[in-house]
């Protein structure tokens, strides 16, 4: 299937895209490392990305995919979080002028409202602020920065409402994709990750490689570093930490940690 998008794109006639579990990227890897060699304009589009594909077990759930994806060069990825950050990705996508990894969810997940999120102007920046630090009375200005992409962003902005009722403000950054939040300028950057911001926890149901450069040795990474399990999706979430309480438990210690050192 690859290597059929490969052609159809170096026709000129069209911008194809083929479709499949994101665990089977591995079986397309020569495919998709000629198209990034060839800048060819394709869309590889992988669905079922994480842990939560459930039942299936460990053989369909994808644990180092994202990352060896990202780590190809010339390929662009975006995993966006919902149905609004999709069609901006697919937007993005459709004006790149070589092959992108479209990353997508299993799981129904909450429709972000364009009425309060930047997305439209935010995700095809690769990364973006999602939701800013809530302020309360004799709390820190900024307690803790969350990163986190696809599915998991919903963790995150959880978490940002269950912390803020702690007196803990949370900035939520939504990073669809790394390669193109790298392209964006150093100011703009720096905005959006400030670099005096010690507490910052990255959220994604996946390997941890390449997430140390956002975390930063202050910070902490929620992903997983071992093969899934069978079990529901929702089971396997839990289980290896992709929730609410143990994500916001997470920015707790981490706070507690840094003030400490």
């Amino acid at each position: 299937m690859g290597a059929i998008l490969n052609g159809m794109a170096l026709s000129g006639i069209i911008t194809p895209y083929g479709a499949t579990f994101l665990v089977f990227a591995d079986y397309m890897k020569p495919a998709l490392r000629i198209a990034a060699l060839m800048k060819v304009h394709a869309i590889f589009l992988f669905t079922h990305d994480t842990i939560a594909v459930g039942e299936d077990g460990p053989t369909h759930q994808p644990i180092e995919q994202l990352a060896m994806l990202r780590s190809l060069p010339g390929l662009t990825v975006l995993r966006p979080a919902d149905a609004n950050e999709t069609k901006a990705a697919w937007i993005k996508a459709l004006t790149l002028p070589a092959p992108v990894a479209l990353i997508l969810s299993r799981q129904k997940l909450p429709v972000l409202d364009e009425a309060l999120f930047p997305i439209t102007a935010g995700a095809p920046k690769g990364g973006y602020i999602l939701s800013e630090w809530y302020t309360k009375p004799h709390s820190p200005e900024k307690a803790a920065i969350l990163i986190a992409t696809g599915a998991e962003v919903h963790i995150a902005l959880d978490v940002q409402r269950v912390l803020a009722e702690e007196g803990l403000p949370v900035r939520v950054i939504s990073m669809p994709s790394t390669e193109l939040f790298e392209l964006q300028p150093e100011v703009y950057r720096k905005e959006v990750l400030p670099q005096e911001i010690m507490n910052r926890v990255v959220i994604e149901a996946a390997s941890p490689f390449g997430w140390h450069k956002y975390a930063t040795e202050s910070g902490k990474i929620i992903g997983i570093d071992h093969f899934g399990a069978s079990a529901p999706g929702a089971v396997t979430l839990k289980e290896f930490g992709f929730n609410t309480e143990h994500a916001a438990e997470t920015v707790r210690k981490l706070i507690r940690e840094n003030a400490n050192r």
